[in-house]
């Protein structure tokens, strides 16, 4: 019996193992966007929403993630689509984040749960033309498929910075991330590119130190992150932007510190808390 058992055992990780493996497939040789620069001809890019999905490269017959896992989609999500590979997000709705992220990390789905999300369109990686001319051709895509989970990201000409920091606060009054603001003539080019450029907004906030977790890797022996506390009571970590003699002589607890975000979470936590200063002492 006990042959039998480890034998079954045997068998099931085998097939586990080759599932698990024949889910991530090669990262999709996509275009990456780097920060927005106060310098930039604004009038010279198309601008969008920045959609606070995950990331899809459809190669024409898959979709995967952008670290190359294959998402499980049901035949009739994707029923219609285009053989050609198409760059987006997979989105679920303004602050829907947690729900689409854990959905595509899922390997069996009900159809139904697919029934709200959309494939939302923002380039064309094969295609040789200029953005200009990939948007109108992603628009005509679209129209040909007719598919309900696939759609164009609205793009638009922006005419000065000032217009274009309105259309951010607009955006973030509604719910959404940022924006996107792509290269008019630009081609679609792999890997990071100024040609297309990502502006979010940032908020400071102060918060109190009421704990210190301990540092791993290289950062064993001193401090991980600081635990803190924000005057409505929400409590998080702040780990990232400490310099190497901050984490050897943290903040006391009960000190006040600064630190950046980037929106909340659905649970009303800092997104993305970025440590700034301490507060000096009264």
């Amino acid at each position: 019996m006990h042959k039998i058992a480890a034998l079954l055992f045997s068998i099931i990780f085998i097939l586990y193992c080759h599932t698990t493996y024949s889910e991530v497939l090669s990262k999709p040789p996509i275009q990456l966007a780097t920060k927005y620069q106060a310098d930039i001809a604004v009038a010279e890019y198309l601008v969008s929403e920045k959609l606070d999905g995950v990331r899809g490269y459809w190669d024409g017959s898959t979709m995967l993630t952008r670290s190359g896992r294959k998402v499980a989609l049901p035949a009739s999500f994707t029923l219609g689509f285009p053989n050609v590979a198409i760059d987006g997000e997979i989105w679920l709705g303004h602050n829907r984040f947690e729900q689409v992220s854990a959905l595509v990390r899922r390997q069996q789905v009900p159809d139904e749960e697919w029934q709200h999300v959309t494939f939302m369109i923002f380039d064309l990686p094969q295609h040789p033309g200029t953005f200009v001319e990939r948007y109108l051709a992603m628009k005509i895509l679209v129209q040909q498929t007719n598919s309900t989970h696939l759609q164009v990201i609205k793009q638009q000409t922006v005419a000065s910075t000032e217009a274009l920091f309105n259309q951010l606060d607009d955006v973030v009054n509604a719910g959404g991330e940022g924006l996107m603001l792509h290269f008019k003539q630009a081609q679609y080019t792999v890997g990071r590119s100024e040609y297309i450029v990502k502006l979010k907004p940032k908020y400071d906030a102060e918060a109190v130190v009421v704990g210190h977790t301990q540092g791993k890797g290289k950062y064993r022996g001193m401090l991980g992150a600081l635990v803190v506390k924000t005057p409505a009571g929400i409590v998080f970590n702040v780990g990232s932007g400490l310099s190497d003699k901050q984490r050897e002589n943290p903040p006391l607890i009960g000190s006040i510190i600064t630190y950046q975000y980037l929106g909340f979470t659905q649970k009303g936590t800092p997104r993305f808390a970025t440590f700034l200063r301490e507060r000096p002492s009264q």
